[in-house]
């Protein structure tokens, strides 16, 4: 798999603690002292490392030398072996082979990283470099043509990548971790991951492509591009999908359908791209699962079926009800408007401006496990039946508390960033203004338990004796709750930065930024037990500002290596759960980064050290819930290498190692703890082989994944065993115009854990959430 993946990161903590001498570094002790040796020895190799490369050969093309725009001050770009930050690109050739299920699982090829794709389409949850959180994706932006497609890094039940979709119009993604991030754009202080689209040209061309799978998916793909006029030129695209998913629900209950334009012109001085996407694509939300009760296959299990799918809710305290399809599971019925300028004014002044317009719904309807699966005789002497067939249960069959969730949420996002670039002598002044307006409305109705029978796609349970159904209550262990919500949230953020790149001479670049952003929020929140209709309305106002900065320093050892250090703090203020939760804090960042650099015909090669300090964490499990709060640090290693030959042979090697502790924590005992969710080590080796038969030509891949045990809870009380993964596959091109690929994911059917039970707190919990089971992915594209 060709991941040209440029890292670069090292962080250490507080700027007057930390100096370096001379390329000598000298750290201060952390809490627990035990850690010094492997961060010296990490900083020791790297040093050592970059002296070595001064005689290395003079490099022809070498495997980093694409030009990437995120990071940069207004999207000017920069080649990736001169960026002193740490940066991954995956361009489509790439994409296609990995095959991800979703935008969150193509993320697993980013160092530093850790994605949760095992939620399904949607739904997914995302840690950057140790930085604590109970979940979703609180430190993670997407974008699209380098505007953020909605500003909020996380919302309850909404992460950026929730509302983009991967498909053939993609040409590539760069994603940026840490580095100048908290200066630019939304000012996202973890990882910044930039969707690029394809654009058209001179000649048409066009791409049907046909999926299939062993799940019975039924996907087809379609891109078209070339010029309408002299300097105009057009790119369109899509999908249509529908599939019951890898863990069959019985009925198709992943769809969607996706069309993107994107139109540019180009002028002799300049550029400009507006594009659009309409999106409407869902699909179940896979949840935590009892594990350990017979009969239940990690891979496949599911609750939702034709016997669960449909749901009447109680909405109000009239006693009013109203069907709801829990088949639409989590999704994005919406669209992305967008569009950029560039403009080059004459003695070395540019233009730069970009935008985003984001409008829809990202509504969830998810079944939720509240407690622990017991055997029916567990209840108290009830004896109970399934609601639609009349099946008596026995009673050493397994019952469980089922939730029925229903979240709404109505978003809306404005953004803009324009920058003016002067270039002098060996100076780049950029100075920017940046500006969002984002709002959603809510509509909850959460809790909703009622008991269910352990077994995929089972019924809802009624007491025999009264015909009623099996109350949450009558289940001994069961989390038993009823919450609903009402809100309206807007906020509305104006940034201002400054920045500069001074070429010092042939061999050092230092860059530098400062931000200054003003932050406000209006909130109107009714909630409570049971129901929301409006009638306690209670308003919040929040407005505060902060200022983040950047220093970069690059060294080009040769033509062919380089290194790179970086200090960076940046900020992020909370969020509307944060306030409603009664959370004011505005989440503070300090990163340090030191990283070595490789780029030769054969070899690319990045590492990266790196060390945070974070404040301002807190969070709440579920409603009602005493919010839990900390602070931590973590420190680590990351690793980006390629080699290839002449002779058709690739490796890729993707590997994180990092250390993290909790500090400052509430409750008070869970100080010294891991950050939740996060796995001390994780390695991807991916190797490909390119060979031709006559005609023909083929590549044969695969990925061995493996990862360290996690913990799923602050407590550190639900352990998550570590586990590998078995991915294969083969494409075969018969011309340049037809080609065939067979992809095998899980090969192995590992039954690997990525989440425990969230609404446990401080024990161990019998629910968890296993990755997706052994399956098998066919497509037929033609090329013109």
């Amino acid at each position: 798999m060709k991941t040209n993946q440029t890292m670069i990161s090292t962080r250490k903590g507080n700027t007057d603690q930390r100096e370096c001498y001379s390329g000598q570094q000298q750290w201060p002790p952390l809490e627990n002292t035990a850690k010094l040796p492997f961060l010296r020895l990490t900083l020791a190799c790297a040093l050592t490392a970059a002296s070595a490369p001064a005689a290395a050969q003079e490099s022809g093309q070498g495997l980093l030398e694409e030009v990437v725009v995120v990071g940069t001050a207004g999207g000017a770009g920069v080649r990736k072996l001169d960026a002193s930050f740490a940066i991954t690109t995956v361009d489509d050739s790439d994409i296609d082979q990995y095959a991800p299920k979703s935008t969150a699982d193509l993320f697993k090829l980013i160092p530093g990283v850790w994605s949760e794709s095992s939620g399904g389409v949607s739904g997914a949850n995302i840690f950057v470099r140790g930085f604590p959180s109970s979940g979703d994706a609180e430190f993670v932006t997407v974008q699209l043509q380098g505007a953020p497609i909605f500003p909020p890094s996380t919302l309850s039940f909404l992460e950026n990548s929730t509302l983009f979709r991967i498909d053939e119009t993609v040409q590539r993604v760069e994603a940026l971790r840490g580095g100048p991030n908290p200066i630019f754009s939304n000012g996202q202080v973890g990882l910044t991951t930039n969707f690029v689209l394809k654009e058209g040209g001179d000649d048409t061309t066009g791409l049907l492509k046909y999926t299939t799978s062993d799940y019975d998916l039924q996907r087809v793909d379609g891109v078209l591009s070339g010029a309408l006029a002299d300097d105009l030129y057009y790119m369109i695209g899509g999908y249509i999908k529908s599939s019951p998913g890898i863990r069959d629900t019985q009925f198709d209950t992943e769809e969607g359908q996706q069309f993107t334009v994107n139109l540019t012109r180009h002028f002799d001085n300049g550029k400009v791209n507006v594009y659009h996407r309409a999106t409407d694509d869902h699909g179940t939300w896979y949840l935590p699962i009892p594990i350990a009760a017979p009969g239940v296959d990690a891979g496949t299990f599911t609750y939702l079926g034709t016997a669960t799918r449909f749901r009447e809710i109680t909405i109000n305290p009239d006693g009013d009800t109203r069907e709801f399809d829990f088949g639409d599971g989590r999704g994005f019925d919406g669209s992305i408007t967008g569009g950029s300028i560039e403009f080059d004014l004459g003695d070395g002044w540019t233009l730069r401006d970009r935008f985003s317009i984001t409008t829809g719904d990202a509504n969830t309807r998810g079944l939720v496990p509240a407690g622990s699966a017991v055997p029916v005789s567990a209840l108290g002497g009830i004896d109970v039946e399934t609601q639609i067939t009349g099946r008596a249960l026995g009673q050493n069959d397994f019952v469980q508390a089922l939730g029925f969730w229903v979240v709404d949420k109505e978003i809306r996002s404005i953004s803009n960033e324009l920058s003016l670039s002067k270039e002098w002598d060996r100076h780049t002044l950029t100075v920017g203004y940046y500006q969002a307006d984002f709002s959603s409305d809510d509509w909850w109705s959460i809790g909703n338990q009622v008991g269910v029978e352990v077994k995929s796609n089972g019924e809802l349970l009624l007491d025999s004796a009264t015909g009623e159904e099996l109350a949450c209550a009558d289940i001994p262990g069961a989390a038993c709750f009823n919450f609903g919500l009402r809100e309206s949230g807007d906020a509305t953020s104006n940034a201002f930065y400054i920045a500069d790149t001074w070429i010092i001479n042939d061999s050092f670049t230092l860059d530098l930024g400062v931000r200054y952003e003003q932050y406000d929020t209006q909130l109107t929140v009714d909630s409570g037990e049971g129901f929301a209709d409006g009638s306690n309305d209670v308003l919040l106002d929040y407005d505060e500002s902060e200022t983040s900065g950047t220093v970069g320093l690059n060294w080009a050892l040769s033509d062919d290596a380089g290194v790179f250090a970086r200090i960076s703090t940046g900020s992020r203020f909370p969020s509307f759960d944060n306030l409603r939760e009664g959370d004011d804090q505005i989440r503070e960042v300090d990163q340090y980064e030191i990283g070595y650099k490789l780029s030769t015909e054969q070899i690319g090669l990045f590492a990266t050290v790196f060390y945070n300090e974070y404040s301002g964490a807190g969070f709440s499990p579920f409603p009602g819930a005493p919010l839990q709060s900390q602070d931590s640090e973590a420190y680590g290693l990351e690793l980006d290498a390629v080699y290839e030959n002449d002779a058709g042979f690739r490796l890729s090697l993707n590997a994180t190692v990092q250390e993290s502790e909790l500090t400052n924590t509430d409750p008070p005992e869970d100080e010294g703890n891991e950050a939740q969710r996060q796995p001390g080590w994780q390695l991807r080796l991916s190797p490909s082989y390119d060979f031709e038969i006559d005609a023909i030509t083929a590549t044969v891949y695969g990925t061995l994944s493996a990862v360290d045990d996690r913990f799923s809870d602050q407590a550190n009380a639900q352990e998550l065993p570590g586990y590998e993964k078995l991915d294969l596959g083969v494409i075969v091109a018969f011309s340049d115009q037809l080609t065939l690929q067979l992809s095998a994911d899980n090969l192995t059917d590992d039954d690997g854990l990525t989440e425990g039970d969230p609404r446990v707190v401080g024990q161990a919990a019998s629910n968890a959430r296993p990755i997706l089971g052994r399956s098998y992915r066919f497509s037929a594209a033609y090329a013109f």
